[in-house]
């Protein structure tokens, strides 16, 4: 959904329930402020990375000493190649690079077809009707991995795994999750709610690469159908109140202690397929109550190759 349009609902929502217009990005008083910059290597050295961000502009960034960088793999910022699309997060007002992630994606799906070859695979997904298919290749060195956390690969179920962009195609390297074991329209029913409404609704918060590079925002599974033309919206094994495009969520990162205002700015139906947990600190309750954009979930504090992170969300 464009950006002008989800503001404008945020506004006429705030209005209409006689809320404050609350701003998106980090609650203060949370610790140091991470910053996303997202760009395309243009150049990069030991100390310093430079990139040509979305709006086409150059960005300087001093490496730390103690930064690190992910593609597919580990390596050292200096290896990173030229034309690599990166998300880093940074400290000092944004200025010195902390991590790096490079040709970073999430393949988050439904199996609908597999491929028929020897060592590699290959797998054909729908990802909703919002974001269509995929396809992504399962590399015959990190097969076993990604297996023993998805033992079915089977047409009809659900299939999340995080990995790098090469040559236009997803290549899977780490599984994001454990696979559900159930089919995708089986998905168990949320618990009982008791004494009414809830403020606060705690679950697993994930990452998605379904949004405009640089974007933050949320997807969220309870939504009504007309307000995003998706049909199989309104689906979550978690108790989630239903929402508006444009409603903005307090998330809390439970492990890293940090909180941001996220802006709602499209549907998350094949998230709320998901009744996992995350396991990150502690164990979770079950089901994704939030998908956020990669720039979302950095600053939140949350590291794209582990997934996810124990979340809370304030409603209202």
């Amino acid at each position: 959904m464009p950006q002008r349009s989800v503001d404008r609902r945020r506004m006429l929502a705030a209005a209409a329930l006689g809320r404050p217009l609350r701003t998106p990005g980090p609650v203060p008083g949370e610790g140091e402020p991470l910053h996303a910059v997202t760009g395309t290597v243009l150049d990069a050295s030991p100390h310093l990375i430079i990139l040509e961000t979305p709006e086409g502009e150059e960005e300087r960034l001093v490496i730390a000493p103690w930064a690190t960088a992910w593609r597919g793999d580990a390596l050292a910022p200096a290896d990173l190649p030229r034309g690599a699309n990166v998300i880093v997060r940074t400290l000092k007002a944004g200025k010195v690079a902390d991590r790096i992630w490079a040709d970073a994606t999430r393949i988050t799906g439904v199996i609908q077809k597999l491929g028929d070859g020897r060592r590699d695979r290959t797998l054909e997904l729908y990802c909703g009707p919002h974001r269509g298919p995929r396809t992504v290749v399962i590399p015959y060195a990190v097969s076993g991995r990604l297996q023993v956390r998805h033992p079915k690969l089977e047409p009809g179920y659900l299939f999340d795994a995080i990995g790098v962009v090469e040559g236009g195609v997803a290549h899977a390297r780490l599984p994001a999750t454990s696979q559900p074991p159930y089919r995708w329209t089986a998905v168990p029913e949320p618990p009982l709610a008791y004494g009414g409404a809830q403020a606060h609704v705690s679950g697993t918060a994930v990452w998605s690469d379904g949004f405009d590079f640089g974007e933050r925002g949320a997807a969220y599974p309870m939504l009504e159908s007309s307000d995003t033309g998706c049909d199989e919206v309104s689906g979550s094994c978690a108790r989630l109140p239903y929402l508006a495009v444009g409603s903005a969520l307090d998330v809390r990162n439970v492990c890293a202690g940090r909180a941001s205002v996220v802006p709602i700015v499209a549907c998350g139906c094949l998230a709320g397929r998901f009744c996992d947990r995350c396991l990150e600190c502690g164990t979770s309750p079950r089901g994704r109550i939030a998908e956020l954009s990669p720039a979302s979930f950095v600053e939140l504090g949350g590291e794209l190759t582990k997934g996810c992170f124990n979340a809370r969300i304030t409603l209202g």
